[in-house]
């Protein structure tokens, strides 16, 4: 499902315009990213946890031409699903 799609089925079960359902999607997306890249992380009870995660520098290889290159430390986006969905997602 995409972000349009998403938007498109809230507008539907809902009595909010696709617009208002719009802004809503982009605050509420726009909050996770803050709160991810802060360092905050965002819990969603039942839901999971969104969160960043370090990784150290390591020594890389391109696999087309076999050169070893230096990648740096960087930190990455973790999703851990919470117990409700992981019981929704098993029983489908």
């Amino acid at each position: 499902m995409k972000k349009t799609d998403l938007i498109f089925k809230l507008s539907e079960d809902s009595v909010l315009s696709k617009i208002e359902v719009k802004m809503c999607v982009d605050a509420i997306l726009t909050a996770l990213t803050k709160g991810i890249a802060s360092g905050e992380g965002v819990e969603i009870r039942g839901f999971g946890s969104f969160y960043r995660k370090h990784k150290k520098a390591r020594l890389g290889i391109n696999p087309r031409t076999n050169e070893r290159t230096q990648v740096g430390e960087k930190f990455m986006p973790f999703f851990k699903s919470g117990k409700s969905l992981r019981e929704v997602v098993n029983k489908s």
